[in-house]
């Protein structure tokens, strides 16, 4: 039996979530909140294996929640149930420690799939959302694989340097620069060196022009 919590502020939306969910024989709903304080407090009590949480509530929004859950107890899951499809929200929810994301939009048996495979051990990321959970987890990706130099290397890239233009200004062999480049095509998984233009781009918000 997977158990879950739901930290709502919209009683109705947290009720019908509830009946949905209880359709199934092997999810159960052990109570509902309708913020994180109030779901917390419960929670320390009984715990369940998923709790679910919008990201704007009062008092405690989803992403402190998520927090404090992800400090506290490591094999809880947690997946935000929200209207925000925005950069800025998936980042803030993804450096949370968030298993999973759906919008309030999708049909309620996305949420059903997934409560089941994040019970599971998996992530469940909204359709709707891949593209910019794909570039929130590069960008943590290139943070922590990259170097300080190849970081540095990575902005000269953006802005269209040479590597002899960039050698220049580093002060450094032409050759150290071009072994940073091969480093970090290795390292991101890229082609070649036009695929790390078109990144370093992306990370930086450089154009050529």
């Amino acid at each position: 039996m997977i158990t879950v919590a739901i930290a709502e502020d919209h009683i109705s939306l947290s009720d019908g979530l509830q009946l949905f969910l209880e359709q199934e024989s092997d999810i159960k709903v052990a109570y509902t909140a309708t913020n994180g304080i109030q779901l917390l407090s419960q929670f320390e009590n009984n715990p369940t294996d998923v709790i679910l949480t919008d990201i704007s509530m009062p008092e405690m929004n989803g992403i402190e929640l998520c927090k404090i859950i992800k400090s506290r107890f490591y094999s809880t899951k947690v997946i935000a149930l929200t209207m925000f499809d925005n950069t800025g929200a998936i980042k803030e929810m993804l450096e949370a420690g968030v298993d999973g994301y759906v919008l309030k939009s999708s049909p309620l048996i996305d949420l059903r799939q997934a409560v089941r495979e994040v019970f599971q051990g998996g992530k469940y990321f909204d359709i709707h959302i891949e593209n910019v959970v794909k570039e929130v987890q590069c960008d943590k990706l290139s943070k922590s694989t990259l170097s300080r130099s190849e970081r540095e290397i990575l902005q000269f890239i953006a802005k269209g340097l040479t590597s002899q233009q960039i050698a220049e200004i580093r002060g450094s062999a032409i050759s150290t620069v071009n072994k940073h480049r091969k480093n970090m095509i290795q390292k991101l998984g890229l082609s070649g060196k036009r695929e790390l233009l078109v990144y370093a781009m992306k990370q930086h918000g450089h154009s050529n022009s």
